[in-house]
């Protein structure tokens, strides 16, 4: 089993772990997520899903180390991620640092405002649990960029972290909250010198988007989720009003502030999309220079669609094989992000498919790449 198959395997059916690791649940996305390093790639996998403690693939200690194995048979090595040595530690007025942004295993991760103009109404995102992490006391409802900054430079100095994902609930204001999410990836890039991904909605005024990169951010993330336009008026209210034409604008003007291949956009999988829809509409976002960073669903605990299935590995793996070939041919790949989800590829097993081209010669981030074969299998 080759190691892009085992990683789509794993997202797909989840992982029974024997041994303790570090987990996220809840979240402003597609959580339930276990992390490790597979045969030194970096992966997250669910781990606390009724289907993951199903799962047919187990994480086991050995006498030195850990395995991933199947029906007794080993197939990879495995580390999981231990807990963080900044998680020990707290501001000066008692909050710990894990409440405010977490390490997914090299990337430090932060939801800045921790609540949605959309949350517990009409326009709640079907997928998203943001609120439930909140509900638990898991978190706190904002971060101030003072915050941040103290907590990122510990990350990087405690834990190696590399760079800084910064995301936000959508804010009742024209900017969609993304200039208080810029504003948090500024201090954090002046304290630490981390890179840092902003992710945010498009907003009104698309000159918003100059301004993110004014204060220094060196990549964004405006995820449209899904390219069928009667799954994201199902899952995504909200979004579906800007429409897939609005997310293509507000990419274009990112483009041209950020440079090709710092803008992306979740796409996920799992939905009840067209996968031509899907696979066409990720081929125009690589025209444009954005990078379709495409995902399975992960049915979170307390969000609508805590009920459903993941979808199948072999339909995942499907689309990645038509997605990546699109992106070696335009120049695109991981190894060329700065920062974000799209850099550190965990949630996905696409990056493992794609060809190395040019200026990406050479491994990078842990990840390993593996060689394209043909989209028709």
């Amino acid at each position: 089993m080759d190691l892009a198959h085992l990683i789509a395997e794993l997202q797909g059916h989840g992982l029974r772990a024997e041994v303790p690791m570090e987990r996220r649940q809840g979240g402003a996305g597609p959580a339930d997520a276990g992390m490790l390093w597979i045969d030194g790639v970096a992966a997250t996998v669910p781990t606390s899903s009724d289907y993951a403690h199903a799962s047919p693939y187990v994480l086991r200690a050995e006498d030195d180390g850990w395995g991933i194995y199947r029906d007794g048979r080993r197939l990879a090595s495995a580390r999981p991620l231990q807990r963080p040595r900044y998680y020990d530690l707290e501001t000066a007025d008692g909050i710990p640092y894990w409440k405010i942004a977490l390490l997914h295993l090299d990337s430090l991760a932060s939801t800045v405002i921790q609540t949605c103009a959309y949350w517990g109404n009409s326009d709640q995102c079907t997928f998203c649990g943001i609120g439930v992490t909140l509900a638990n006391g898991r978190t706190i409802a904002k971060k101030t960029p003072e915050m941040l900054a103290e907590v990122a430079v510990a990350a990087r100095e405690l834990d190696g972290a590399v760079d800084a994902t910064l995301t936000t609930g959508t804010t009742a204001t024209p900017d969609k909250g993304a200039l208080y999410v810029a504003r948090c990836g500024q201090a954090v890039r002046e304290a630490a010198g981390l890179p840092v991904e902003a992710q945010f909605e498009p907003p009104a005024d698309l000159a918003v988007i100059d301004q993110v990169a004014g204060m220094g951010i060196d990549s964004v993330g405006i995820h449209v989720e899904s390219f069928d336009p009667d799954v994201l008026a199902r899952v995504a209210p909200a979004k579906a009003r800007t429409g897939i034409d609005g997310y293509f604008r507000a990419w274009e003007r990112a483009v041209a502030a950020f440079g090709e291949g710092q803008v992306s956009t979740y796409v996920i999988l799992g939905m009840g999309e067209d996968p031509e829809l899907t696979v066409e509409g990720c081929r125009r976002a690589v025209d444009a220079g954005v990078y379709p960073f495409v995902v399975p669903l992960r049915p979170t605990v307390g969000s609508l669609m805590e009920r459903l299935a993941a979808p199948s590995p072999g339909y995942t793996e499907a689309i990645y094989r038509r997605v990546a070939p699109y992106l070696a041919a335009r120049g695109l790949g991981a190894r060329g992000v700065a920062a974000g989800c799209a850099r550190c590829q965990a949630c996905s097993a696409m990056s493992l498919l794609e060809t190395l081209t040019g200026k990406e010669s050479g491994d990078r981030d842990g990840r390993t790449h593996l060689p394209l074969v043909s989209s028709g299998q």
